[in-house]
């Protein structure tokens, strides 16, 4: 009988296979197999001194290594003083069912997320395989890369969360889309990113080499074919994509302990701590491999970036921005009411 044009074509089968052919397999083979492709996943490349993620290695800059990992702690900490110890400030339902955390890096931020609601079911998603074992029942990590097509079901999310994925991206719009079509209609979407950009308000930043800093990693974007832009362009790249209800809000993060505020000196002197120990890992892959440095040019950089961070005279800071907005319940020329909630997360 023929088959519908819509059927797909049922799978032949290789009947000269049997239990015993070695292209088959017994377990002994499948547990080595299954052994090969994680061994895949999980290996690492060393590059000058840093280690990297081996799946789709030189998609993402940054290394994975453990000064790497408590870089990203580290900022995570800074974001909870931000935000006042809130995870997100998007008004999800305060009883979310599925939520999604795109780039989860070493997976704290869906760590808290996952205690703080236990019923959600939480996925996180990353390059490299660095999270603990030990999680929140309620959450699973996926070694995945968010720039390609996605796998989810669609319209099965509630919220999904990305934060600092600056630098990541070649196709935002294609990255949003991927984002709209699967969350449910009225789920938020929330993305926080770092200016790469340095700035001072009374002019002590000009000259210095913590100034430098962002043009060059603006530069290292535009050759890389990621930009560094997120900060500033999120909101449009998401009112773009279709996104309702969109709110977009920026922080400041001093760049030490400068600030009389006592809030703000906590958030500089733990800042000028990050840029300390992160610098070598922002720049060693990027400016060898984009810019064409060499080694001892990205060191003498560095040192003069740190010798800035401790120069008292420089009142540097950078924004800091929250963006989030919410997929239409359908689709309409007219404006979207939003069903929002006090934040959970308050």
């Amino acid at each position: 009988m023929a088959l519908n044009a819509s059927t797909p074509t049922p799978i032949a089968v290789d009947g000269s296979l049997n239990d015993t052919d070695s292209a088959y397999g017994d377990e002994g083979d499948a547990v080595s197999e299954t052994t090969s492709l994680y061994s895949a996943i999980t290996k690492h490349v060393y590059v000058n001194g840093r280690r990297y993620h081996s799946y789709r290695a030189g998609a993402y800059w940054g290394p994975n290594d453990e000064p790497a990992q408590d870089n990203l702690d580290l900022f995570h900490h800074i974001f909870g003083l931000t935000l006042d110890g809130k995870l997100f400030l998007a008004p999800i339902s305060p009883s979310p069912q599925r939520v999604l955390d795109i780039g989860t890096g070493t997976g704290i931020w869906a760590i808290d997320f996952a205690d703080q609601f236990p019923s959600a079911s939480v996925i996180a998603t990353d390059l490299t395989p660095i999270q603990p074992r030990d999680v929140p029942p309620n959450l699973e990590f996926q070694i995945d890369d968010f720039c390609e097509p996605w796998t989810f079901s669609k319209s099965s999310f509630d919220f999904i969360h990305a934060r600092s994925i600056y630098g990541c991206v070649a196709d935002y719009d294609e990255l949003y889309g991927e984002i709209m079509q699967h969350l449910k209609p009225g789920g938020w979407f929330e993305q926080v990113e770092i200016s790469v950009f340095p700035k001072s308000d009374d002019g002590s930043l000009v000259g210095t080499s913590l100034e430098k800093w962002g043009p060059f990693a603006i530069e290292c974007g535009k050759k890389f074919g990621k930009s560094f832009t997120a900060a500033e362009d999120s909101k449009a790249y998401m009112e773009k994509a279709g996104f309702v209800n969109l709110e977009y809000k920026t922080f400041q993060w001093p760049i030490g302990p400068w600030p009389r505020d006592r809030k703000m000196k906590e958030i500089g002197a733990y800042n000028r701590l990050g840029w300390d120990e992160g610098i070598n890992g922002w720049t060693m892959f990027l400016f060898t491999r984009y810019l064409g440095w060499e080694l001892n040019e990205i060191q003498v950089l560095c040192a003069q970036i740190r010798r800035d961070l401790r120069n008292g005279k420089i009142h540097a800071y950078q924004n800091i921005s929250v963006c989030y907005g919410q997929r239409p319940f359908k689709t309409s020329s007219s404006p979207v009411q939003a069903e929002t909630h006090s934040p959970p997360g308050s």
